[in-house]
């Protein structure tokens, strides 16, 4: 198993069905898409043969909502095998899931519940990660999660948990910087202290995405624009982290693929005034 993910500094879209049309008959400028894996490995799920055809015209990133990888139960076998052979057959440009878990037992809870950031939950993380890149054979990217709970027990911030998880497994990362901000405003935690955290060298992916006010808290909705306060923490992280693969998510609201190639201009405007920068600190 190579020790990395390779590095593509592309700008890409989460690819909807909405959007099928659009992909299948017109050049859309973008430099990859991602799908939701689960999407294309049930029966009666959304067709395969649409995933090959989109793999003919872009690289595809497969990103996971129900591995569990934070699962006590560990995780399970039959998803891992029909994960692994939508693999083989995409060739996908990265496979990502989530640092949650979902189910327990034969529950499943369709949802993406928080890990207690401790030592002993950390390891049951890492073995499940061990466990799916072996049947995989490849590296994963796993992604931080919004939250909306604190575990008193926790012994460890998230960035230092998941700091400990890349080092441990192997693993890469999928910088959600909505999903930081979120996580930020609702516990109060610094949002730079989270990106300085991190191991940069292992981040090979970023999402961006908007959220939503609830009554108490912000909620990670996908279903608004990426606001500005998000903006500024994503030129905060690539100027950190350097350039990686950038992409928007949108799961409901679903707007024309115009206005989501409006949004990825920004990305794309953002990540040329970072690379000036950077050029003119080496000259």
């Amino acid at each position: 198993m190579p020790a990395s993910n390779p590095l593509f500094a592309g700008y890409g879209l989460g690819l909807r069905k909405e959007h099928y049309s659009d992909f299948l008959e017109t050049a859309v400028p973008v430099d990859f898409v991602e799908v939701i894996s689960e999407n294309f490995m049930v029966e009666g799920g959304q067709p395969r043969h649409i995933l090959r055809q989109m793999r003919e015209r872009h690289p595809v990133a497969l990103h996971g909502v129900s591995m569990s990888i934070g699962s006590a139960d560990g995780l399970d076998r039959d998803y891992l095998r029909r994960l692994k052979a939508l693999v083989d057959e995409i060739e996908p440009l990265f496979v990502s899931d989530h640092l949650s878990w979902s189910r327990i037992d034969r529950f499943n809870s369709h949802d993406l519940l928080p890990i207690p950031y401790t030592e002993e939950a950390l390891v049951k993380v890492c073995a499940n990660i061990a466990m799916a890149q072996d049947a995989l054979g490849r590296p994963m990217l796993v992604e931080n999660p919004s939250s909306y709970v604190h575990f008193d027990g926790a012994t460890m911030t998230e960035w230092e948990f998941i700091s400990a998880m890349s080092k441990r497994t192997g693993c890469d990362l999928l910088l959600d910087v909505n999903n930081i901000f979120v996580s930020a405003t609702n516990h109060g935690f610094d949002a730079h202290a989270f990106l300085d955290g991190i191991p940069a060298d292992r981040v090979r992916q970023i999402h961006l995405a908007g959220h939503s006010q609830g009554r108490d808290m912000l909620i990670d909705t996908h279903d608004n624009p990426v606001c500005s306060d998000v903006w500024t923490l994503y030129a905060r992280a690539i100027a950190r982290i350097g350039p990686v693969a950038t992409m928007i998510e949108r799961d409901a609201e679903i707007p024309p693929l115009s206005d989501l190639l409006d949004e990825l201009s920004i990305a794309r405007t953002l990540g040329a005034v970072d690379a000036r920068e950077r050029t003119a600190e080496a000259a």
